[in-house]
């Protein structure tokens, strides 16, 4: 990220210090009314192996907050990190940055969750492709910064316009069961999406809302033939999910039918576990979507260390004073606001 990056630009509430820890605003205030800003040096480490995410957001922050002179090394974005292994060094006057603690480690923490559940599946379900549905579970004013994370796990594409600007790619999502019980049957809504939506948009038609799968998958096909990127399977847990059976039965009568190009994806409380079923047992899915195992993984914690004051090595109780060294963080080159 060679230059600033509005995607990534901080909220007027994070640069204010509203969302802050009051703690922290009340050592500024108290380093400014003692004349003190102390040059410190500042690790942030966590305690799991993960998938690292945020750090253009936590890079975007600073750049906003840091003196000229200030330093910052960092890991990059997406990179499989060690327990206990610093990820982001700043070398500042400590009032500069004291209030951001909370936001810088909020950022990296929800977002190397999501990163670090979203490589999960991504591992899983390889080579086969996974797909970020999970927006609705989150709350819209983080959905785009999930799905954003998503990416960086390895995912494919995800569901909101916001989350795919974020990461430079265009979002992912055909027709939902509302529009089909509101025209009253899948062809007719399919027919209509296909009529209306830009052709470059893949066609997936939804074929579990009134009729059998197979026998809605074949009458999209028949009327779609060629334009019919695939169909999705979204049959929920009263009907008895989506099997391997039945993935299976839908690509047979698709292939006897001759529509060996209309690809399967599986969607509907997709996890790691639920792709290790589908694969085991030899379904050919082409796709998953994948929702609330990204969307609800919990964050990893990041913890923030003084380790250098004015030069001298120091720390808390419980931690080595000074430096702690790691050859994979690289200085980042700022671009002040």
């Amino acid at each position: 990220m060679p230059e600033q990056d509005e995607r990534f630009s901080p909220s007027q509430a994070t640069l204010s210090g509203e969302n802050a820890d009051v703690y922290f605003l009340r050592t500024r205030a108290i380093l400014e009314a003692e004349d003190l800003n102390p040059l410190v040096t500042m690790e942030v480490f966590c305690r799991q192996r993960a998938v690292l995410a945020g750090m253009h957001e936590v890079r975007a922050l600073l750049e906003r907050v840091l003196p000229a002179d200030a330093e910052v090394w960092g890991l990059e974005e997406g990179t499989e990190i060690e327990p206990l292994e610093v990820v982001l060094r700043i070398r500042a006057p400590y009032r500069s940055f004291a209030i951001y603690e909370t936001a810088y480690l909020g950022i990296l923490a929800h977002e190397t969750g999501w990163a670090t559940a979203a490589r999960a599946c991504v591992e899983a379900a390889s080579p086969v492709p996974v797909i970020s549905f999970g927006a609705r579970h989150v709350h819209p004013d983080v959905s785009a910064r999930m799905e954003y994370a998503a990416i960086v796990g390895g995912c494919a594409g995800c569901a909101t316009p916001a989350g795919a600007r974020l990461a430079g790619i265009k979002p992912s999502g055909t027709l939902p069961h509302a529009l089909i019980l509101c025209m009253g049957d899948t062809l007719e809504a399919v027919k209509a999406f296909d009529r209306h939506i830009d052709p470059a948009v893949n066609r997936i038609a939804l074929v579990d809302t009134f009729k059998d799968e197979v026998e809605e998958s074949l009458r999209v096909a028949e009327a779609l033939g060629d334009r019919l990127w695939g169909v999705r399977l979204d049959t929920p847990s009263e009907r008895g999910r989506v099997t391997a059976d039945l993935v299976r039965e839908v690509r047979a009568k698709l292939d006897l039918a001759g529509f060996r190009h209309v690809k399967i994806v599986v969607s509907g409380g997709i996890d790691p576990e639920r792709i290790r079923y589908f694969r085991e047992a030899g379904a050919p899915v082409d796709a998953y979507g994948v929702g609330s195992a990204i969307s609800g993984a919990p964050p990893v914690d990041f913890t923030a260390d003084i380790k250098e004051i004015e030069g001298r090595a120091v720390a808390k109780r419980g931690r080595l004073p000074g430096i702690t060294p790691n050859p994979r963080l690289k200085r980042l080159e700022l671009q002040p606001a």
